[in-house]
């Protein structure tokens, strides 16, 4: 008996799946990948449309800037924000595929996840960048740019990463019927999405996130509906939880 229960908690290989005593359990699971799905290309179309009046070059982003702050602020917040939280949907996404097409699942997921801590860097970068103009001045801000603009940097290796990852990843949802043609090549479309520092909005970038936004709204509503609803108690449990834990993050953040 002993013998057995220790079998029973061993993974068995099964093809390209795992099973284990826990076979339901997935990372980062429904309710997380299915919200991701949901919200980051929302969030991510929202800062792209908050500075599309401006034109998209460095020296145009900082006079925006320094005449919009807090608009060009909440742009770029924005942006990095749903950057930060497709991460779910990516893993989500490539699990569905990699059922049927582990290989594009697998190559397609990495370089996208890649080339999200690319993007991620790219804005840490704008971050600096903008502050140069609120405590030197534009012209020094706009020279510091322009002398150091296409400096060497790791993570310049994976720009280009997330550019073939969403074709590829757009390819294995298509033949593994995970999306629509129509949404697989509105997936597509994000490999036209600017990579670099300071990018910002035109209007290849405003179709390039409302093709996300057609490929991946609609399979995170069909993810959670597949859920059974938790109940009311539990989910006012877990908003408050994830509330609180949210703003002790952040004033964790801010004491430098």
């Amino acid at each position: 008996m002993a013998k057995q229960n220790i079998e029973d908690i061993k993974p068995r290989l099964t093809g390209d799946k795992v099973a284990t005593s826990c076979p339901e359990f997935w990372f980062p699971g429904p309710w997380i990948g299915g919200i991701s799905l949901i919200i980051a290309p929302l969030i991510l179309l929202t800062g792209i449309l908050l500075r599309i009046e401006f034109h998209f070059f460095f020296p145009q982003q900082l006079q925006a800037f320094q005449n919009h702050p807090t608009l060009i602020v909440s742009s770029y917040s924005c942006f990095v924000a749903g950057n930060i939280l497709l991460w779910p949907a990516i893993i989500s996404l490539s699990r569905l595929i990699g059922r049927k097409r582990p290989i594009w699942a697998l190559w397609g997921g990495a370089l996208v996840i890649l080339g999200l801590f690319a993007r991620t860097f790219n804005v840490g970068v704008d971050h600096l960048a903008f502050q140069l103009v609120r405590v030197q001045d534009l012209k020094l801000a706009t020279k510091a740019i322009a002398d150091s603009y296409g400096a060497f940097h790791i993570t310049t290796a994976l720009n280009g990463a997330i550019l073939f990852g969403w074709i590829i990843l757009a390819i294995g949802a298509y033949l593994t019927k995970t999306l629509p043609l129509f949404r697989a090549v509105a997936l597509a479309c994000m490999s036209a999405l600017m990579m670099g520092v300071l990018k910002g909005s035109s209007l290849v970038s405003v179709i390039a996130v409302s093709g996300l936004c057609i490929a991946f709204i609609p399979l995170g509503i069909n993810i959670i509906k597949g859920i059974e609803y938790p109940g009311n108690r539990t989910v006012i449990f877990w908003v408050l939880i994830v509330a609180c834990v949210t703003g002790f993050l952040y004033f964790l953040g801010q004491q430098g």
